[in-house]
């Protein structure tokens, strides 16, 4: 390790496509003088239906690939791979690899609502997965708020086109809020990174009265957390961004660039 104790290393992120930069964008806000390596594994993208083994190996893969690029934190800005991955990661690299993840943010849409009833937007691998399970079983059930969970095919696929306002994209939420609007829902917990570049559609079909919340402030201030624990926050200096790709780099990078709403680079991961 370096004689700063690794404080100028980046923070290594990655996600199964392009959404987790909903995360690095919150990331950024907060940590404004940290490195940044984003992985987007957009060659694997959906990771939703995908086995729980594989989802696993996945993660595996593209957190390697962060430590070889120097990340002395990883953060796994995807919510299929936290409910499939997070654990094993944890077991895999032990405590000297702090390993931040995601789950629904389903305790302040509890706190949020007023009718008791909240909808969580996610993808299958995300609604099976322990992790959801735990904090309903924590959060809501005690409080005897309902949780309608909800997972629609497609609308990753459309974050990675960059399709976030087409009349298909609206039909899609509109399939996905129906079941939770109907029950009474006025709180929504996006369970996917890629669902909040998709808040002004919601809005538009939901209301301007319907909480959307996700999960990129509350990663990022876990984040600082853990690496103000460590003493190895970056002490000085402005925060660059690398983003790579097991896709296409022109492609994607086309597509970060317009969700990011700035000129990027990105390169092939390998």
């Amino acid at each position: 390790m370096s004689a700063d104790g690794g404080a100028r290393q980046p923070i290594g992120v990655f996600d199964s496509g392009v959404g987790g930069l909903s995360v690095v964008s919150e990331l950024r806000r907060a940590l404004p003088r940290e490195d940044i390596v984003y992985f987007a594994d957009t060659a694997n993208c959906p990771y939703g239906a995908r086995p729980a083994a594989e989802i696993q190996a996945l993660s595996e893969q593209a957190t390697a690939f962060l430590l070889t690029r120097g990340a002395k934190i990883i953060v796994v800005a995807c919510n299929t791979a936290s409910a499939a991955g997070l654990r094993p990661l944890r077991a895999l690299h032990g405590p000297g690899l702090p390993i931040v993840g995601l789950v629904p943010p389903v305790k302040p849409a509890v706190a949020l609502s007023r009718s008791r009833v909240i909808g969580v937007l996610a993808t299958p691998g995300t609604l099976q997965g322990a992790l959801l399970r735990e904090v309903i079983a924590e959060f809501a059930t005690p409080l005897g708020v309902r949780v309608v969970p909800t997972a629609v095919a497609g609308l990753v696929e459309a974050g990675e086109a960059g399709a976030m306002d087409t009349p298909a994209t609206r039909a899609l939420l509109e399939i996905a809020l129906e079941p939770m609007l109907a029950a009474g829902a006025d709180a929504l917990a996006l369970g996917c990174t890629h669902y909040p570049f998709l808040r002004p559609q919601i809005a538009a079909l939901a209301g301007p009265d319907f909480a959307v919340l996700d999960s990129g402030a509350g990663v990022a201030r876990q984040t600082q957390r853990l690496l103000e624990a460590q003493g190895r926050l970056n002490p000085d200096g402005a925060g660059r961004l690398a983003l790579y790709t097991s896709g296409d780099p022109a492609q994607v990078g086309a597509i970060m660039a317009r969700l990011l709403g700035e000129e990027v680079t990105c390169a092939f991961w390998q």
